[in-house]
């Protein structure tokens, strides 16, 4: 039987107040948000068809519009989210295409992207192995991914000095830690679990490095 195939929790899109209040707060945040912008950058060829899964305010997807000719899309269960970043873009002036659809079961025809990532939004997929498996289905050959998501495994300290550096409010700061503590820890996987969804994949390569609260996987097809 396939490991954790379908989870309990159903994922479904932040809405309405929710997704204005996530927005606000991870705004605060561009500056990494432009960070691993610039790195993907660095290592995508012109012109490169780009996807994120679960962009949310798309924040990341505008940062690297702005630094290269790639074409990119984000694709977004929430319809609020999907708003939110068009008139994110909009604002930027620059061309990302975000639409709204499930990331294990993405309206994307075979091999349609060089490079995808998934940041941050991975522990909410209610078909785990699926997603992975479209991932696969969706890059093209030599194509890469990069899951960027919290380890189940982090310790409560590692989590509070990460929150600690958000620059919240304190009233934000105390509600977002106990939201890790209490649903997005209980969401997250650890590293034998990553191994495992990719073993049942045909990505032939992959990597995952780890710091105190997170993991990043990159996957190559």
């Amino acid at each position: 039987m396939e490991k954790a195939s379908v989870k309990p929790y159903k994922g479904i899109g932040m809405e309405g107040s929710i997704a204005r209040w996530y927005a606000a707060n991870t705004r605060k945040g561009l500056k990494d948000f432009h960070a691993l912008a610039r790195r993907v950058a660095g290592q995508l060829a012109p012109g490169s068809a780009v996807l994120e899964l679960a962009p949310g305010p798309g924040y990341f997807a505008i940062e690297l519009a702005k630094l290269s000719s790639c074409q990119i899309t984000g694709l977004d269960i929430s319809k609020s989210f999907v708003e939110i970043a068009r008139r994110n873009a909009e604002e930027e002036k620059v061309a990302v295409d975000f639409l709204e659809g499930d990331a294990s079961h993405c309206p994307f025809a075979d091999e349609s992207f060089d490079f995808l990532l998934c940041r941050a939004a991975f522990k909410n997929f209610s078909e785990p192995l699926l997603a992975v498996r479209e991932m696969y289905r969706i890059l093209k050959k030599g194509g890469r991914g990069i899951i960027i998501d919290l380890r189940r495994d982090a310790s409560q300290k590692s989590i509070n000095e990460l929150v600690d550096q958000m620059g919240l409010g304190w009233g934000s700061s105390v509600f977002t830690k106990l939201t890790f503590r209490f649903m997005l820890l209980k969401r997250a996987y650890t590293r034998s679990e990553f191994e495992e969804f990719i073993s049942q994949t045909g990505f032939h390569q992959a990597e995952i490095e780890e710091t105190s609260t997170g993991l990043e996987i990159t996957l190559q097809k």
